[in-house]
């Protein structure tokens, strides 16, 4: 999904979705260089999830193992 940085608004930017409906957006999420008019992506890293997902799991089956 990408998003338009329309403006910024205190600590919020507001963002233009694709349906054209406006979204306030925590300025902490943006890059620190984000500015008017940029088009920021919003996905889900697939690889980045499943690699937490396995590590998370291994660390619980570690946990469990010494009861």
């Amino acid at each position: 999904m990408k998003v338009v940085i329309d403006r910024f608004e205190g600590n919020y930017a507001v963002v233009e979705m694709q349906d054209k409906s406006t979204v306030d957006m925590p300025k902490l999420l943006l890059p620190k260089e984000a500015k008017e008019g940029d088009i920021i992506e919003i996905r889900i890293d697939t690889q980045e999830t499943e690699s937490r997902k396995k590590r998370v799991e291994k660390l619980m089956n570690d946990l469990w193992e010494d009861e």
